[in-house]
């Protein structure tokens, strides 16, 4: 039974992120506006990310993708749906380990000239995904957000036209930076309390870690934020996994450790849709 089939109040500006102009921190960086659209700093910050995540010591490389692949299980003649992909790196190495004819969508459009027979990369906005071209009628085994559904300017929207897209069996596997990273990171720029920013509604600024000339803007959210999101969403959580560095790699990359243990990294979520009535 689905919990909930409209959108909880204001949960659909909740999880919104846009760059805006946050004042020059010195006199060699600039931070540039673009307004309200959440997709908008993606489109500067994507090949900023792609080069972060390529580097020997990134989380992406060493615990997300390694868990995320875990979640996912045998894509062999699965077909993937990869919302928000990016150049359609991870895609496309599903599609090259077995995965049947997939997709990825991304608003860039900053993909590279050849892909793997099977794969399709398509330039749109998850925030309409059902509008996006080549999309039409389609349905995937697998829908993937892997870090991107943030930049959803209505989540619960976004959420119901992926499920609409879901084969039977289907799930979706949509992963969100620990909340508790941010409530910490704001704390201690206030001089607040963790519980206080936790719970905050109030939007706040930072300067992506990608590209210094980029501040973002998010609203914050809690983890029940994110259960009232799925559920009305018609979405259930079938399991979730909050992944860890490993023994040999806390060991080689102390740094990176270090920071896990501090702001505690991902959640991977794994979400089926409720059965109908």
């Amino acid at each position: 039974m689905v919990l909930n089939e409209s959108a909880p109040r204001g949960l659909t500006a909740m999880f919104g992120v846009m760059a805006v102009s946050d004042g020059p921190q010195d006199t060699t960086s600039a931070h540039r506006a673009h307004g309200a659209d959440p997709s908008q700093p993606w489109l500067e910050l994507a090949p900023d990310y792609e080069r972060a995540r390529a580097k020997e010591d990134s989380l992406d490389r060493l615990v997300e993708w390694p868990a995320q692949r875990d979640v996912l299980g045998d894509v062999t003649g699965r077909s993937v749906l990869d919302v928000g992909c990016g150049n359609g790196g991870k895609v496309a190495e599903l599609v090259r380990d077995g995965a049947g004819a997939s997709v990825g969508v991304d608003i860039s459009g900053n993909f590279p000239s050849a892909q793997p027979p099977g794969l399709e990369l398509l330039q749109g906005d998850l925030s309409e995904l059902e509008s996006v071209p080549g999309l039409a009628g389609r349905t995937f085994d697998r829908i993937l957000f892997l870090q991107s559904f943030g930049y959803a300017k209505d989540p619960v929207r976004t959420l119901r036209a992926a499920r609409a897209m879901l084969a039977d069996d289907g799930f979706i596997l949509l992963t969100r930076t620990q909340p508790i990273r941010y409530a910490l990171e704001r704390a201690e720029m206030n001089g607040t309390s963790m519980g206080e920013e936790y719970f905050s509604t109030a939007p706040f600024s930072y300067v992506s870690g990608w590209n210094d000339e980029i501040a973002l803007t998010k609203r914050p959210y809690t983890i029940s934020d994110l259960i009232n999101v799925f559920s009305a969403a018609g979405l259930w959580i079938e399991s979730a996994a909050e992944p860890q560095l490993s023994e040999v790699h806390r060991r080689r990359y102390p740094h990176k450790q270090a920071w896990m243990n501090k702001y505690l990294g991902i959640v991977i979520f794994k979400l089926r849709p409720h059965s109908s009535p």
